[in-house]
C-alpha cells in the first residue's frame, strides 16, 4: 500500500502543478526525490555521543544511520582523520513520504512559537534545507531517555529546476511556510517621492 502523501501527490498536486505551469510532459512536473537527515556531533564530546545520536536518528527515521567521518586532521577543532563526527539517513520512496507526512503533521507544530518555515532556505536548484535545534519535537523520542539536546539538518531534494517551482510543490504537499511580508515604504520617503519640485 502506497503512502498517504504519495496518493495526495498523484491525485491533487500533479494536476494542480500541470494546470498552473502548463507542463507539456508529465516528467517535467517537480517531485520529491529524497530526504536526507543529518546529525552533526561535536568532536569535543565523548565517544558515546555519536552512538546516542545514531539511536535517536534511527528512532526518528526508522532506518539505520550511516556514520559520518572526518576527512582531515584539524588540531584547532581536536579533529582527527577518520573520527566519527555525526550520522545521516537518506530516505526515498514510501519511507520519504511517510517521514515528510510525520514531519509536517506532528513534529513541526510542536516547535515552540512556531510561525512557519522560511521560504528563503532554497539552494537555487530546487532543494530545501531546514534546521531543527532539538530532537524532542519528534514524538518517537522519549524525554526521559535523552542524554543531550541534539539538532539536525533536514534536506528535501526535489526535481524542480527553480526555487519557485520547488516552493510551489512543497506548499501543495503541506509544508507550512511563513508568508513574506513586503517591506513597507516609510511615510517620509513616500512623501518625498510624491512631491515634485516646480521652478
Amino acid at each position: 500500500m502506497k503512502a498517504r502523501l504519495y496518493e495526495k501527490y498523484v491525485s491533487d498536486v500533479v494536476p494542480a502543478l500541470k494546470a498552473k505551469r502548463n507542463y507539456k510532459n508529465v516528467h517535467e512536473i517537480p517531485r520529491m526525490e529524497k530526504i536526507v537527515v543529518n546529525m552533526g556531533v561535536s568532536a569535543s564530546l565523548e565517544k558515546s555521543a555519536v552512538d546516542d545520536a545514531a539511536k535517536d536518528l534511527a528512532l526518528i527515521t526508522g532506518r539505520k544511520p550511516a556514520t559520518t567521518r572526518s576527512r582531515h586532521n584539524i588540531a584547532n577543532f581536536k579533529l582527527r582523520d577518520g573520527q566519527a563526527i555525526g550520522c545521516r539517513v537518506t530516505l526515498r520512496r514510501d519511507a520519504m513520504y511517510e517521514f515528510f507526512d510525520r514531519l509536517v503533521a506532528t513534529s513541526l507544530p510542536r516547535i515552540r512559537d512556531f510561525r512557519g518555515l522560511s521560504p528563503r532556505s532554497f539552494d537555487g536548484r530546487g532543494n530545501y534545507t531546514l534546521g531543527v535545534t532539538d530532537q524532542t519535537i519528534f514524538p518517537e523520542i522519549e524525554l526521559d531517555k535523552i542524554k543531550r539536546q541534539q539538532g539536525m539538518d533536514i534536506t528535501i531534494v526535489t526535481s524542480a529546476k527553480t526555487n519557485d517551482e520547488a516552493l510551489e510543490l512543497l506548499k501543495l504537499m503541506g509544508m507550512p511556510f511563513a508568508e513574506v511580508k513586503a517591506k513597507e515604504v516609510k511615510p517620509a520617503a513616500a512623501a518625498a517621492a510624491e512631491t515634485t519640485t516646480t521652478p
